[in-house]
């Protein structure tokens, strides 16, 4: 297998282009707002209630900024949201580097653009398991999938793209970007990219634990089989 190393790269990156999807949606109506302040050109692509929350944030201005994932991809949401993020486009978009001609000619030939920041948190997995007599299916179906490729794709490419996973960074990386006409620093998404792995470690952890924990009968209860 042949393993690409990046010996290149821009320290401060420009925030053009956003993605956004969460479970936990407290302070967005600070966020968005202040990230629109200081890029007015910025675009942000979005999913299900978060797109609509943002919308409500944005009022007027979610026209011009404002875009659902499924228009931009080509691909609508499946039942229940279940494919939402997974597409081409999207991966694309954050794994894509800065000086590599190869990924440049692949934006440009899937009509893609680099996505430079992810905001994303997950599915509410071990509030979930964690009430009375909760059932081995209800735990499975709180099980994310999009949500820690998209963490864990970003964060790998944290060299470019800032994995956010913590509400209570926004206002931190808002200063950062102030501070830096709209960029974010290699030392803001390294950190960041620490935070993003951990977080989708302690949530594997929690669902092994939790299938762990139960047994085949608890299964088989699930289901008519």
């Amino acid at each position: 297998m042949s393993i690409n190393v990046v010996e290149k790269i821009d320290d401060f990156v420009k925030v053009r282009h956003i993605l956004v999807s969460v479970s936990d949606k407290r302070g967005l109506d600070d966020f968005t707002p202040k990230l629109i302040e200081i890029n007015p050109d910025l675009k942000i692509f979005s999913t299900g209630g978060t797109y609509t929350r943002i919308k409500e944030i944005l009022g007027d201005k979610a026209s011009s900024c404002l875009t659902q994932v499924s228009d931009y991809t080509g691909q609508p949401e499946t039942q229940g949201g279940l494919v939402k993020t997974l597409d081409f486009k999207i991966y694309l978009g954050l794994l894509t580097e800065t000086y590599n001609d190869a990924h440049k000619d692949d934006l440009k030939r899937t009509n893609s653009v680099p996505i430079d920041m992810v905001v994303v948190n997950l599915y509410p997995f071990k509030e979930t398991i964690s009430k009375e007599n909760v059932t081995v299916e209800q735990g499975r179906g709180n099980i994310d999938i999009g949500g820690p490729c998209m963490i864990r794709a970003s964060a790998k490419n944290y060299l470019r793209v800032a994995p956010v996973v913590d509400p209570s960074d926004y206002e931190m990386i808002i200063s950062e970007m102030k501070a830096n006409n709209g960029m974010t620093s290699l030392d803001l998404r390294f950190r960041l990219a620490q935070k993003a792995f951990e977080h989708t470690a302690v949530y594997d952890r929690t669902i092994a634990d939790f299938l762990r924990s139960k047994s085949f009968g608890d299964v088989k209860g699930c289901y008519d089989i």
